[in-house]
């Protein structure tokens, strides 16, 4: 029987609205609200914590260092689960280029502090070294060509600092299908549910929609400029750094729950057993 949901195994950096200097900060802010709601209630990056999970107890660490946030979509959620699965409180702080401090406070309220933020711009490819704990990148990484992407790579690895990215998505022809055809009726149908509310969103929505027309193009420049396992494989297979290990892969097998990811350790003194990282199954 034929594949239903073949891959997109190719890369094209394309624009993104929300990279743009000159890209107003309203219709931006709107449109990573709303991703951040889909992925928290979708639990976009179920398939993903098993993976971090494993990062955080190699390094024996309990505090994680999220660069380029967003609007810190998803996250919440992963730090209430991965605190549930480990038995113990995982503390998540933060941090992004262009931080969205509307987002960010609201996360460290609703969460009583369990996330908090670093109000100052972190550039990821030089991450200030008072900023401990795991690193992740979520559903950023694509942003980046290949030279701004391997230095955040090769960051990670000369500084010690465990690092996980992970891409919510499969890159298929058929998330980019749903993304044409059905995300303009979800967007519509969800916007009035996202909190913090704001009549701006309301106002860029339904009366001038920028924000839908921002979050279908972005969404289909994203899928197109993502990269692959394969393609995170071999550049982080160009990191110069010995005694520092990398993985790729996907995981997840249902839709919306699809991750693409890229893990990078130190190699401990002892290696443990056999884990998730030292899964012998090959990715495309």
């Amino acid at each position: 029987m034929a594949y239903k949901n073949p891959p997109l195994n190719f890369r094209l950096q394309l624009f993104e609205f929300e990279d743009q200097h000159w890209f107003p900060h309203v219709i931006r802010q709107g449109m990573l609200d709303f991703l951040r709601f889909m992925i928290s209630k979708l639990g976009a990056y179920e398939a993903a914590l098993p993976l971090l999970q494993e990062l955080l107890e190699r390094t024996r660490q309990r505090h994680i260092t999220d660069l380029c946030s967003g609007a810190g979509g998803g996250i919440a959620v992963v730090q209430r689960q991965l605190s549930q699965r480990m038995g113990t409180t995982v503390h998540v702080t933060l941090s992004d280029l262009y931080p969205n401090l509307g987002a960010y406070s609201y996360l460290q309220q609703t969460t009583g502090g369990m996330l908090d933020f670093i109000p100052e711009p972190v550039d990821a490819t030089a991450v200030p070294d008072h900023l401990k704990g795991v690193r992740t990148i979520f559903s950023s990484f694509h942003h980046f060509p290949p030279r701004v992407a391997k230095a955040i790579l090769q960051h990670a690895a000369s500084r010690r600092a465990a690092i996980g990215i992970y891409e919510g998505a499969s890159k298929s022809w058929l998330e980019l299908l749903l993304l044409w055809t059905a995300f303009p009726v979800i967007i519509l149908v969800a916007t009035p549910f996202i909190r913090p509310f704001r009549f701006s969103r309301l106002f860029f929505t339904y009366i001038l929609p920028l924000i839908p027309l921002g979050i279908i193009w972005d969404g289909t420049v994203s899928l197109l400029r993502m990269y692959t396992p394969r393609m995170l494989q071999q550049m982080a297979d160009e990191v110069q750094e010995p005694g520092y290990s990398w993985r790729s892969g996907k995981a997840g097998t249902r839709m919306g729950k699809h991750v693409v990811y890229l893990i990078g350790y130190p190699d401990p003194e002892d290696e443990p057993g056999a884990s998730i990282l030292n899964d012998p199954k090959e990715y495309a």
